[in-house]
């Protein structure tokens, strides 16, 4: 079903949810006995084995090597090739000349000369622990987002995990949206191609790892004046959040071809500050922590799973939680799929990208949100 999820603002609406929130308490603790019986099960795999499943290996630094077999490609400035043009334009930008870090920017090949773009800010997945930017099928959907939607996409690069634990990325993160706001202010000159940007459309998306990412950049950026930008909107796809006990979700699928629940528990530890379990907040966003009070702030939200998806009750339940807190929240929850489908199945990918254009094109700015959107 999809459609606009909101919470009435009466009062009088206070005690429903109140209930509302109380029922998805009890139904999560009472799911934790059997949780914890599984546990044993899920211990009866080796570090050994998800490092094999994700095609790395510890160096003698201390450091990962990463055997991607997913190729990385290079950005696409011009329409070179008459007989293979690109679906988007692409560029590298490096935004320090001191550290590595850069954003690939993208716009359509003919973008329109008298309308603005939104501005799209990307963080992809790989769990916190692989991948770039410039991973092709990161790229490629970039490309299409470019092009189809039309937008301005700024992927960002972010460091990776254990060499960079947690915050690591949401700095970056935030540091690239501190980079826009110097291109829209004008501060050292702007590129060109961030001309066809409008600052004051601004929404961040984000899959898997890049939609935890996301989430906590946005609130993170709530305690800064980002003027003239405006975050209009958070896109999360299949968001990567975790936890100690386990969901129903992550018992049904713990066997998961795509992202097995003892691979997810070593990939946290990897990504975490050390000796921090699954509920820290970075892990599991409804177990408290310093940012919950900040969640009333946040724009509207376009939030995407998949029934085959491990981590699908761990999206419910931030849905659940963003709806309490009376954000508006527009929950596209699909039957059967799985996770990072999007990046196999074009017919998948194609109902995704018209799900996000419709969220973005159709955000209409009321009083409410302007204020939201005023970082």
């Amino acid at each position: 079903m999809f459609g606009q999820h909101g919470l009435n603002r009466n009062p009088k609406s206070w005690p429903v949810v109140a209930a509302y929130t109380l029922l998805a308490f009890l139904l999560f603790t009472q799911s934790r006995l059997s949780i914890m019986a599984d546990e044993k099960v899920a211990k009866t795999h080796t570090w050994q084995e998800a490092f094999e499943l994700l095609g790395i290996s510890w160096k003698s630094d201390g450091t990962l090597k990463r055997e991607i077999q997913i190729p990385m490609v290079n950005a696409t400035p011009s329409a070179t090739d008459p007989n293979s043009p690109p679906v988007a334009l692409s560029t590298d930008i490096q935004l320090s000349p001191k550290s590595k870090a850069y954003v690939r920017l993208y716009i359509p090949v003919k973008p329109p000369k008298d309308t603005k773009l939104p501005l799209i800010i990307y963080f992809h997945g790989g769990d916190f622990v692989l991948f770039s930017a410039s991973t092709v099928i990161f790229h490629n959907f970039c490309n299409d987002i470019a092009s189809q939607f039309p937008a301005v996409v700024v992927s960002v690069e972010y460091r990776l995990a254990p060499e960079n634990r947690l915050p690591a990325a949401f700095d970056d993160a935030l540091n690239a949206i501190f980079w826009i706001q110097s291109q829209a202010l004008g501060v050292g000159g702007r590129d060109p191609w961030l001309d066809y940007a409008d600052f004051s459309r601004v929404f961040l998306l984000g899959s898997s790892a890049g939609g935890n990412i996301v989430y906590h950049t946005a609130l993170r950026a709530l305690d800064f004046d980002l003027r003239p930008i405006k975050i209009r909107g958070i896109l999360l796809n299949q968001p990567f959040f975790g936890g100690v006990f386990r969901t129903p979700s992550e018992i049904r699928l713990k066997e998961d071809p795509n992202i097995p629940l003892y691979m997810c528990d070593v990939l946290w530890t990897l990504a975490l500050p050390p000796y921090a379990n699954r509920d820290h907040e970075f892990c599991n966003p409804i177990s408290g922590g310093s940012y919950l009070g900040r969640v009333p702030r946040l724009p509207r939200f376009f939030v995407k799973a998949d029934e085959g998806d491990p981590l699908v009750d761990r999206t419910t339940q931030l849905v659940q939680l963003l709806m309490g807190y009376r954000v508006p929240v527009v929950y596209r929850y699909n039957r059967g799929g799985f996770h990072g489908i999007e990046l196999q199945n074009k017919t998948a990918a194609q109902n995704l990208y018209d799900d996000m254009k419709r969220f973005i094109y159709s955000t209409r700015v009321t009083d409410d949100e302007e204020s939201r959107a005023a970082y």
